[in-house]
């Protein structure tokens, strides 16, 4: 019996994440009769968020940039817009990957009827936040799983419902200039010191307010074949 396994490298265009797991071949001389080699899993996403959580399943992946535009079409609700959006990424890799398992994701943040779109400059972040002071924001999280040659769609949307004190102007520029959140929707990090501008939070998953619901992507991976955790 032979055991062996791959040395990590990396792909042009993709940053590896973990290592192949190990590949058990029995054989007889150099040619093996069996190998076990569960499908490659891709993350297609940019975010640095979301290659954290994933990671924390401990299972190797990949990411790769889906390249979608993120656009609004028409009258589409806004857990529809983040469920067409998290299709339409994964869909970009796995057309590309067709034996790999592709996650997708994507994130709506909203006040009402208004989108919340990552502010991008402290002057931004500081009105989301006089914005939100005192109210509520939704947080609509949604994740798709594609394998093709694996026959695997699957898809999920969470909705984080965030309850925002009553904050005051020197609060937020002691809290904007602290974090420099200019990358969050809502203007917040809520897995840094943003936690603390909340009353409560209402949701199946708190990882997915940080952008990927674990809870059921790790259901939806085991589905798919892959050992999690």
């Amino acid at each position: 019996v032979d055991f062996k396994r791959p040395r990590p490298g990396r792909r042009h265009g993709a940053r590896i994440i973990g290592s192949d797991p190990l590949q058990v071949k029995v054989g007889f001389g150099a040619k093996p009769l069996f190998s076990r080699v569960q499908p490659p899993l891709i993350l297609a996403s940019t975010s640095s968020y979301r290659r954290e959580l994933l990671a924390r399943l401990r299972v190797p992946f990949e990411t790769l940039p889906p390249g979608v535009a993120e656009d609004h079409l028409g009258e589409e609700s806004h857990a529809d817009r983040a469920l067409r959006l998290a299709h339409e990424k994964a869909q970009a890799i796995a057309h590309q990957h067709p034996a790999a398992i592709v996650i997708g994701a994507d994130q709506v943040a909203a006040a009402g009827e208004q989108v919340l779109d990552k502010p991008g400059d402290a002057a931004r972040c500081r009105a989301q936040l006089e914005r939100l002071s005192g109210g509520i924001a939704r947080f609509y999280t949604a994740c798709a799983v594609l394998g093709v040659h694996a026959g695997v769609r699957l898809a999920h949307v969470d909705t984080t419902t965030v309850f925002v004190r009553r904050l005051t102007v020197a609060e937020i520029e002691r809290y904007v200039a602290s974090e420099q959140p200019f990358d969050c929707a809502g203007g917040f990090r809520a897995e840094g010191a943003g936690i603390a501008l909340f009353e409560r939070i209402e949701s199946q998953d708190p990882t997915a307010l940080i952008g990927l619901p674990l809870i059921w992507l790790a259901q939806a991976l085991r589905a798919a074949g892959l050992p999690v955790p």
